[in-house]
């Protein structure tokens, strides 16, 4: 099992499942909710993080519809950080289609945002697992602080144990989550907990880094964004520290290992010397190293189909860079 489409087609039946307890959730509140969370769910996405939780749940023989309402939570969860995400970036498209703020005031994008947090927490309490409350509480409270920290803390220094810090808050945490909850959901589960923990972690931290390097590969320039976006918004990724320590006599290197802020003027060309030089294949390298902790840590699971299709999900999300 290699290719996303064999995984999808693994864990389809309950992917629908799931879109219809999220559906279902929504159904008797206000019709604009109801129509936003339609849209959401209808503009693409792989579905990636509630496919982990399903695949985990059928690797432990666990609950299936504990599992299912786990797996509703962890989509709806980040579903409401990309309503607040798109916000506070005030990006107008994702994924080729507009998002909530292109169509809504601010206030109603927050508090639909609100809405979807409040949902999430709901379903996860269906769970009936204080355990699983708990680490699914502590992913919001992570995720959000790590949000408030990277609007807050923008500078233009490098900083390697912070950017993975970030991107730990950012992404890795619900991606560990996705993984951790569901063995706390099964009555198997306590004995591969570490392991699946890790797995989720290290997927994440491999993620996030693929998705810094399209930033910058031009793949995301189809989805209305332009390319280098992060730096141009202030934000420092991977690429971008890599190349400074390739490249430390780059005059725009110096400039950041100095704590020194790059011109709108000079990012363009510091854009295309990231583009052409080796970094964005060093971040590679990283990210794939991340993907071969997270299959590392499911040595000590039991083999199984979904064990598999587990170890697929991490080589597929370094094959998007290509």
């Amino acid at each position: 099992m290699n290719k996303y489409s064999e995984i999808s087609a693994f864990v389809q039946k309950e992917i629908v499942q799931v879109e219809e307890i999220i559906r279902k959730q929504v159904r008797e509140n206000h019709q604009d909710l109801v129509t936003a969370v339609d849209l959401l769910l209808s503009s693409g996405g792989k579905r990636i993080r509630p496919t982990i939780t399903i695949l985990v749940g059928k690797l432990l023989n666990a609950d299936m519809q504990k599992i299912l309402n786990m797996a509703s939570a962890i989509e709806l969860l980040h579903t409401a950080t990309l309503v607040h995400d798109d916000l506070i970036d005030e990006s107008l498209l994702r994924r080729g289609v507009p998002t909530l703020n292109a169509k809504w005031s601010t206030g109603a994008t927050v508090l639909t945002g609100d809405f979807l947090f409040a949902s999430a927490a709901e379903i996860a309490a269906e769970t009936e697992s204080i355990a699983v409350v708990k680490q699914f509480s502590h992913s919001l409270i992570t995720i959000c602080n790590g949000e408030i920290s990277q609007l807050f803390n923008k500078t233009n220094k490098i900083n390697k144990e912070e950017y993975y810090s970030r991107i730990y808050a950012k992404t890795a945490s619900l991606f560990e989550s996705s993984a951790c909850c569901a063995s706390l959901i099964s009555t198997q589960g306590e004995k591969c907990y570490a392991h699946l923990r890790t797995y989720g972690r290290e997927v994440g931290l491999a993620f996030q880094i693929v998705d810094d390097i399209l930033d910058f590969t031009g793949a995301q320039a189809t989805f209305g964004k332009p390319i280098g976006n992060d730096l141009i918004h202030g934000l420092i990724t991977l690429p971008t520290i890599l190349h400074t320590e390739i490249y430390p006599l780059d005059p725009c290197s110096q400039k950041l290992l100095h704590g020194e802020f790059i011109t709108k003027e000079e990012l363009s060309g510091f854009i295309e010397r990231i583009r052409s030089g080796n970094a964005i294949a060093s971040a590679f390298d990283e990210a794939k190293s991340h993907s071969q902790a997270a299959i590392n840590a499911l040595e000590g699971v039991d083999p199984h189909p979904a064990h598999d299709a587990l170890i697929s999900i991490a080589e597929f999300i370094v094959d998007r860079a290509f």
